[in-house]
């Protein structure tokens, strides 16, 4: 395996468990020293940064709450502690209580903005300055179908995807000049954690997803690392504030 992330840091946001575990660990596998970010699950974080550790790669976990300021801040000054610098951010991190968008409350609106779209700003805003005077940097948010797609109890959820693609696009253009490159990846349905979140029957979803997508299967978390590790590295350079779309082909048919 090319190890073509070697002497580069990556901080990947949400990644003790589900996706952000799998693009930490594939992040170390092409050769990047990882930071690995958490809410509660410290001993889940510090599995990954022991498996990292065991690819032959430093690794680190840091606990933050992304709604809240100032732990962004107390986060990056442990991290540049450390660490020294931060060259890929990735933006995984996702919260959210399943509702429909007639029964968000501003209370609920507030914290799945704060946490899902606005730490992602905050994040970057505090990395560029070091990203810009290296003239390298890479950025990936991870989004969802939910963005475009109205899916059930997706409400505000779906909202603040919509919020990261366009925020993406934006922070594209006024960041490739520097050539700090921004993009977004969108897992069709992922049998996480995460989704079990959901009052859906979850077996009937999945093989339902399944019977119709083209691939013949559901996408894994590996599958979006795999992503992910491609739009770091050089060979993707001239893709650019994209919104990479990996679901087996499920949103190819009506």
């Amino acid at each position: 395996m090319e190890k073509f992330l070697t002497h580069k840091i990556a901080l990947i946001t949400g990644s003790s468990r589900g996706i952000g575990r799998a693009i930490a660990l594939e992040l170390a596998r092409r050769g990047a020293d990882v930071i690995v970010h958490y809410v509660r699950k410290k001993g889940a974080a510090e599995g990954v940064v022991a498996a990292i550790e065991a690819l032959g790669c430093r690794a680190m976990a840091v606990k933050a709450n992304l709604a809240e300021a100032d732990q962004i801040e107390t986060m990056f000054d442990e991290i540049e502690a450390k660490m020294g610098r931060c060259d890929i951010f990735v933006g995984n991190a996702a919260s959210g209580t399943p509702r429909d968008i007639l029964d968000v409350t501003d209370k609920h609106w507030d914290w799945t903005m704060d946490v899902n779209a606005r730490s992602i700003l905050r994040c970057i805003q505090r990395l560029v300055p070091a990203m810009e005077r290296a003239g390298w940097g890479r950025i990936i948010n991870i989004t969802s179908p939910g963005s475009q797609r109205v899916l059930p109890h997706y409400g505000a959820i779906g909202l603040s995807k919509a919020v990261v693609e366009s925020l993406t696009r934006y922070l594209a253009v006024d960041l490739a000049p520097k050539g700090i490159i921004v993009n977004a990846v969108s897992p069709g349905l992922v049998a996480t954690d995460a989704v079990t979140a959901f009052p859906v029957d979850l077996q009937a979803t999945f093989e339902y997803a399944q019977s119709r997508t083209p691939a013949g299967r559901l996408v894994t978390p590996e599958d979006v690392a795999r992503m992910v590790a491609f739009l770091c590295s050089d060979s993707a350079s001239m893709i650019v504030g994209q919104t990479i779309l990996v679901d087996g082909g499920y949103s190819l048919l009506a």
